[in-house]
């Protein structure tokens, strides 16, 4: 029996050595529960109403970026918006934006009115790397590191600052010109898209050029939104995810109040109720 012995402690000698290995293999099979894989649609939150995490970044961001698509390509966009948890004319939430009517966006989306939008609260100025680029101009421009405060919020720690960034996914439709939707829509959005003082102070602060449009201290954007040619867009909010800076994600569906109150306590798990 004693010669035995040996055999019988190497065999569990290997099998602690190789424990790490399937410790790990079997994490991969059942990774842990915050995980989720970001291909699918997660354990999704459904609400009549947008998350807390979303609805915040949205009152707070200046832009968020417009996804459309033709045939081929999709085409990004930078947009002033004006985020509304409803209108008299929509019960559901919806985001304002305003186009000119022959640019590449309007053209997909009266084709294909299905959009994507990005929102973030990430601080979005690059730092300086441990090893300069000789290459790279200089962002922000030299004027504001003249000003002891633009370094102090040039210097903060984005890490405090990011929190997440938010997909939303909708359907987009031009307001009939001349409406009284529209020129309700247009006067919400005109509202949320002036600044006062606030953007001559930054123009002056990160040394940008001052321009007559600014002077009426909404940065120019009432051109983009008053002037003649320009439509009203109205993006119906359907459904998004939520990713945090760990790359944690969740999803969630926007639902009517009464199909939400048919769903009671229903949820929905990986897509599938």
């Amino acid at each position: 029996m004693f010669v035995g012995r040996p055999s019988i402690i190497l065999r569990v000698t290997l099998s602690t050595e190789e424990t790490p290995r399937e410790t790990f293999m079997a994490e991969v099979q059942q990774p842990p529960l915050n995980w989720e894989a970001s291909a699918s649609a997660t354990h999704r939150q459904i609400s009549s109403t947008l998350p807390p995490e979303v609805e915040t970044c949205l009152k707070n961001a200046r832009f968020l970026h417009l996804a459309t698509c033709d045939a081929l390509y999709p085409h990004v966009s930078l947009m002033n918006y004006t985020y509304l948890p409803s209108t008299p004319y929509d019960p559901s939430p919806v985001i304002i934006m305003t186009t000119n009517p022959s640019s590449k966006k309007t053209l997909n989306l009266i084709n294909n009115p299905r959009v994507s939008l990005l929102v973030h609260d990430w601080v979005s100025h690059r730092p300086p790397t441990r090893i300069p680029d000789p290459t790279r101009e200089s962002s922000p421009p030299p004027q504001a590191t003249r000003s002891s405060l633009a370094s102090l919020l040039l210097n903060i720690n984005t890490s405090a600052l990011s929190s997440i960034s938010a997909t939303i996914n909708g359907t987009a439709r031009i307001i009939d010109k001349g409406s009284e939707e529209e020129a309700w829509c247009k006067e919400r959005h005109l509202e949320n898209n002036t600044f006062g003082d606030q953007v001559r102070e930054e123009q002056g602060v990160f040394g940008a050029p001052q321009n007559p449009a600014s002077s009426e201290g909404d940065g120019g954007a009432s051109c983009f939104i008053e002037g003649e040619e320009v439509r009203v867009m109205l993006v119906g909010v359907k459904e998004g995810r939520i990713a945090d800076w760990k790359g944690g994600v969740k999803d969630w569906l926007i639902v009517s109040p009464e199909e939400q109150d048919q769903r009671g306590s229903e949820t929905m798990v990986n897509g599938i109720s």
